[in-house]
């Protein structure tokens, strides 16, 4: 990935998780999922970077299917920029974020081929570790099986939480994401789409320094989602709602 400038700071990990009660819509089983991952999180002069990508691997359920999840997200720190302190209230600086997703899945019944922008303003709330909300308008489009041309969804809004905080003087962190994103109007089949809601928390337990390996390098923890109307599915569709508890595991270097 081709950083806006030189780092500052700059975090990369390995990671893995497993769960035996993921879903997809229009299956009603529950889909055991091995995920590998790689994500970059830095910082620069003026903003931060950070960058992801997940492999998940499904089981017989959902085709044997393999699936990559790409994430990136560059956000300007207005702080940085002007020099001076923009902190008010609850909030410790303000922000522009930017950036894409990308998926591509080889299933055998819709085979996802996501494309998502999205911008919009980031509010850096003022708490132990860091809490980021953000506002995007959101273009989405997709050319799953049986779409002749690429189909772009109705420009919709999401907001966005994402946080690391650390539990007082414990080894613990609580860190994850938010999604609520709106209605993106009528999918590519013709059919009504619903706002979505995408939590997934973990608590994260350091290991490190037990095994001589230092601070933050190898931790593991408990995971949740909750996926509610997944990829904007209404409710009755099966496999919209997803409660996925997973393991995980990450080694930083």
């Amino acid at each position: 990935m081709q950083q806006a400038g030189a780092a500052d700071w700059s975090d990369d990990s390995i990671g893995y998780r497993y769960g035996t009660k993921f879903a997809e819509p229009y299956n009603s089983q529950d889909i055991t999922k091995n995920v590998i991952n790689f994500t970059h999180v830095s910082g620069y002069k003026y903003g931060s970077n950070y960058f992801d990508v997940d492999l998940l691997m499904s089981d017989r359920k959902d085709d044997s299917a393999q699936e990559a999840y790409v994430v990136y997200r560059h956000t300007l720190d207005f702080a940085k920029i002007a020099g001076r302190d923009f902190k008010f209230g609850p909030v410790r600086d303000l922000g522009l974020s930017f950036g894409f997703d990308w998926n591509t899945k080889n299933d055998l019944s819709y085979a996802s081929k996501k494309r998502l922008l999205a911008i919009g303003p980031t509010l850096m709330m003022d708490v132990p570790g860091f809490l980021n909300v953000s506002v995007f308008a959101v273009q989405e489009s997709n050319q799953p099986i049986g779409v002749t041309s690429r189909y772009t969804y109705k420009t919709h809004a999401m907001l966005n939480l994402v946080w690391g905080i650390p539990l007082g003087a414990t080894p613990l962190a609580f860190e994850g994401y938010l999604n609520y994103i709106g209605s993106r109007g009528t999918n590519e089949f013709g059919g009504p789409t619903s706002p979505e809601l995408n939590f997934d928390g973990q608590v994260m337990y350091d290991l490190g320094p037990q095994l001589a390996m230092g601070k933050n390098v190898f931790r593991v923890g408990l995971e949740y989602q909750y996926w509610r109307n997944k990829f904007g599915n209404p409710s009755n569709v099966p496999g919209s709602l997803a409660k996925t508890p997973m393991i995980h595991a990450e080694y930083h270097f």
